[in-house]
């Protein structure tokens, strides 16, 4: 793949996995069989995922000047993400999400937002934006998120944008108008009012994951699909992350929807069958499963 410079803004957080015999309804129960931690947070995991993929990455977000800050920092630093853009707020705690998975793979997280939209608009250093190939936003403050896509937008910048699970509750108009790449899942597209969907689809490329069922691109000039690959999933969380880091890699480089959509749904599908948020495979790996799938 052709070197890329990739700068991803929004959560860092620290996750603490705990692996359920299933997932408790209310006033329900569940036995805890293991736990495990590591860093998260959607920005920070698709800066890992594509450190991975041997794509120049960089971070815009924040942590606690606490041990799980700290940690959440080396770990990036030794996936090879550039942390020059992550601030450290003293006297913070680190947002730390709990994350329950059941035998299926399926998801439920808690958490505390801590520190993790520190950044304001102020905070932006234009020059850090300016410099990348491209700029991947995630979940985060509106109003931080629409800075860095204006900057990112003057300047010539392609954009992508995945808002994550609270698209609904919060207002990323500026942002989503100057996105030249949408990440839903099928959940969050479902929502929309088809006016609204139609809105998003007009101009731009917009991809819907379907978990195990692949994913949609559907582009101005028409739509494209791929069914994904057959896994039996360990452990979903972070599997979107890695499949934007995927497509992006693959698209960044040539502009190719069907082999984005591809390489995609593979870092997806062996994220999946991984334990963890931050198990996105390498170049290689990808590669091997679609060499299988040819």
């Amino acid at each position: 793949m052709n070197r890329v410079s990739v700068l991803a803004a929004g959560h860092v957080n620290w996750d603490v996995t705990l692996r359920v015999d299933r997932l408790p309804a209310a006033d329900g129960e569940a036995a805890i069989h293991s736990q495990r931690q590591s860093g998260g947070g959607s920005a920070a995991n698709v800066a890992a995922a594509l450190a991975a993929l041997e794509v120049e990455t960089s971070l815009i977000g924040s942590v606690g000047d606490d041990d799980n800050g700290l940690l959440a920092r080396r770990e990036l630093e030794a996936a090879g993400v550039s942390l020059s853009g992550v601030r450290v707020v003293e006297s913070a705690a680190t947002a730390v999400k709990y994350l329950l998975v059941d035998g299926a793979g399926d998801v439920a997280i808690l958490g505390n937002d801590g520190v993790n939209e520190a950044v304001a608009p102020a905070d932006l250093e234009p020059a850090r934006i300016r410099a990348a190939d491209h700029v991947h936003l995630t979940g985060q403050r509106p109003d931080t998120a629409a800075a860095i896509a204006q900057l990112a937008s003057e300047t010539g910048i392609s954009v992508s944008f995945d808002p994550g699970r609270r698209f609904g509750d919060r207002d990323y108009g500026e942002t989503l108008a100057l996105a030249d790449v949408v990440f839903l899942t099928d959940r969050e597209a479902g929502a929309l009012e088809v006016d609204q969907f139609e809105a998003i689809t007009d101009d731009r490329l917009v991809i819907v994951t379907r978990g195990a069922d692949g994913a949609k691109a559907y582009a101005p000039d028409g739509e494209t699909v791929h069914p994904g690959f057959d896994v039996d999933p360990v452990d979903t969380a972070g599997a979107g992350d890695a499949f934007a880091a995927g497509f992006l890699a693959a698209w960044l480089e040539d502009g190719e929807i069907d082999r984005a959509l591809a390489y995609g749904n593979a870092c997806g599908a062996l994220t999946a069958n991984r334990d963890g948020a931050r198990s996105a495979p390498t170049r290689a790996a990808i590669d091997s499963v679609l060499d299988r799938r040819s």
